[in-house]
């Protein structure tokens, strides 16, 4: 019971820390990504000063990455949203390696526990005696040891439902940060790289480009 008492305080310890994040992310990412987006019609730098000002979250550092760049090219750009958006997943996943184990090994730890506890049962039950006492001590050891199953089961339980809603969330996250990434670059080639070709003169055009025109 002791290993899985531990199991279930770092459990608890764990799906409230990633309570606190996701809580805090999903009140305040469409608002942050919204002003990004509308600020990046107008000025990018403004754009990048309110993503650094949101950098405490994913979804802020996501889409400061490419904005801090100097005019880079649109495949630089998404590179760099692609690079961001990687690292912020890869945060996103802290404490699942610890879920899976939990929900693993906290049955097996319960099962020990309840086979351990009937082993000492019939160690000590006098089963030539017929004593009735001795028969509700035994039956006593046995619901005893039994506990450690459920206690285990429940602990595993509470860390799979912890973990598949940690899933779910970040496969949101997925398909929203890769919504928001194509706006921001869309955005970014129409409002400010486009224009920004069209004003060179031919012989400054990439040779691509200049074919196109």
């Amino acid at each position: 019971m002791y290993p899985l008492l531990l199991l279930s305080v770092f459990t608890l310890a764990c799906a409230l820390d990633r309570a606190w994040f996701w809580a805090r992310l999903l009140i305040q990412e469409d608002r942050i990504a919204r002003d990004v987006l509308e600020m990046s019609r107008i000025d990018l730098v403004k754009a990048a000063d309110i993503a650094k000002g949101a950098s405490y979250l994913p979804i802020g550092r996501f889409l400061l990455a490419p904005l801090r760049l100097n005019t880079p090219s649109p495949d630089t750009f998404r590179l760099a949203m692609e690079a961001a958006g990687d690292k912020e997943f890869a945060k996103m996943q802290r404490g699942e390696k610890f879920l899976e184990t939990t929900v693993a090994v906290a049955p097996l730890l319960g099962l020990l526990g309840t086979v351990t506890g009937l082993i000492r049962t019939f160690e000590n039950l006098n089963i030539g005696s017929g004593n009735a006492i001795d028969a509700s001590k035994a039956a006593a050891g046995i619901g005893e040891a039994l506990i450690t199953t459920a206690a285990g089961t429940v602990v595993a339980i509470f860390a799979l439902l912890v973990f598949r809603v940690m899933v779910t969330l970040q496969a949101r996250q997925m398909d929203y940060f890769s919504e928001i990434g194509s706006e921001l670059e869309l955005i970014y080639r129409q409002d400010w790289y486009e224009p920004a070709l069209q004003q060179l003169p031919p012989s400054f055009l990439p040779s691509g480009e200049e074919r196109d025109r």
